[in-house]
């Protein structure tokens, strides 16, 4: 995989599975997914499917039992875990569906940005990414000053400091009204016209209508929308 690749993320034959009641319960049965460079993906389908597995394993946070995860031309499968950690820094933003569980509650907007630029080892322009993401008005506030829309969109900011290839988003519009979901959904637009891949799950309408491409998760594979 190279730069000119449009394929940023490619996960292949994932398969992961998990103990409950004293036996080991599938939850990903081989599944193959790509994020491609310049598209919003969206990933579907029913409570308890795995989509949140799935996508933590895309992110390089946990380990398939099986199948292999390359990020940016690199095997992260066959990373030490610090290494692993290195990369997932360095190449992917990742944003949780609770708009305060992204957030650190005694930094201030700005001091996000900033700190998430050291951690992908980067400089940031702090004041045009917030002005991205519509809230340069917010620099110095801390996040219970700010509407769940607006953590969000801070953590999306955070999230595309020193442009990661990828994005990824477990749920982003769950605990958002309306307004806020059509922000959150435009900004993953404007995120993909810029080149970054981006690879979230959604049922929301909200969210879905920015999609480039629509992949469901049945019984743990995979199945593309047309």
């Amino acid at each position: 995989m190279t730069r000119a690749d449009p394929v940023v993320l490619r996960g292949t034959d994932l398969r992961h599975s998990h103990r409950a009641g004293g036996r080991t319960v599938p939850t990903l049965r081989g599944v193959t997914l790509t994020a491609r460079r310049g598209e919003v993906t969206v990933l579907t389908g029913p409570s308890g499917a795995g989509k949140s597995t799935l996508l933590r394993v895309l992110a390089c946070l946990d380990r398939p039992d099986h199948g292999t995860v390359i990020l940016d031309g690199v095997d992260a499968t066959r990373l030490s875990a610090r290494r692993r950690r290195a990369l997932r820094r360095t190449r992917i933003g990742y944003l949780c569906q609770e708009p305060a569980a992204n957030l650190v509650d005694y930094l201030t907007v700005s001091e996000h940005l900033t700190l998430a630029a050291r951690l992908r080892r980067c400089t940031a322009d702090v004041a045009a990414t917030l002005d991205l993401v519509g809230l340069g008005h917010r620099a110095g506030h801390l996040p219970r000053e700010l509407s769940g829309g607006e953590q969000q969109r801070v953590a999306l900011a955070a999230c595309v400091v020193g442009d990661p290839p990828l994005v990824v988003a477990d749920e982003p519009s769950a605990h958002l009204d309306r307004v806020s979901t059509e922000r959150v959904a435009a900004l993953f637009a404007r995120l993909a016209e810029r080149g970054i891949a981006v690879l979230l799950t959604s049922h929301d309408p909200g969210v879905t209508t920015v999609a480039d491409r629509t992949v469901a998760l049945v019984d743990g594979s995979t199945v593309e929308r047309p």
